[in-house]
This record gives structure tokens, C-alpha cells and sequence, in this order.
């Protein structure tokens, strides 16, 4: 497995997430609105960001998770068991720090 590739791939999704979440963070920051019934418009819209906010925020760290496993020479192991993981999970989820039996 070229784990090079991998944390390149790593790398990039990383990067896509902090853009995205930077403008989650920037969306709510606006000002809202003075009519109460837009006001609670805008709210539910901003209840949504901050749920696809926390989901981007939780993949960051399975990311860098999956990059200090790459540092330390044991990404493509399973954590739970031990076995490798195979190159078709790993390339379907970069992230994973199971192998197919351990992560139902």
C-alpha cells in the first residue's frame, strides 16, 4: 500500500473540510434577520450548518487520527483486532481504522 498516497488523499479531504467549515462558521455569522418569521427561518437553516458543521468536524479528527496512524507506521492495521486492512476499503475509506469484520 503506498501509504504516501494515502495521506496525500488524507491531506486534501482535511483541507476541503476546513474550507467547508470555515464557511459554516462564517454563515452563521451573519446578522439575522429583524422580522421574527425570517428570524426562525434563518434559525432551522442555521440548526442545519451546525449539524453538517459537527459532522465535517468529526471526520477532521478521524482524519487525523488516520494520519497519525501513517506517522507511526500502523495505518492499514486494525486497531480492534490486528489484521489489515484491505487496499479496497482503504482506498473506498481512507480514514477507517477497521477492517470490514470489525466495523459492524
Amino acid at each position: 500500500m503506498d501509504t504516501d498516497q494515502q495521506r496525500k488523499i488524507l491531506l486534501a479531504r482535511r483541507a476541503d473540510l476546513l474550507g467547508e467549515m470555515a464557511h459554516i462558521e462564517d454563515q452563521l455569522d451573519d446578522e439575522p434577520s429583524k422580522d421574527w418569521e425570517d428570524r426562525s427561518v434563518e434559525r432551522q437553516g442555521d440548526e442545519v450548518l451546525e449539524a453538517l458543521g459537527q459532522h465535517d468536524s468529526d471526520e477532521v479528527r478521524r482524519i487525523d487520527a488516520a494520519l497519525g496512524r501513517i506517522a507511526d507506521g500502523s495505518y492499514g492495521t486494525c486497531v480492534k483486532c490486528g489484521t489489515e486492512i484491505s487496499e479496497a476499503r482503504l482506498a473506498l475509506l481512507p480514514d477507517t481504522p477497521f477492517c470490514k469484520d470489525c466495523a459492524v
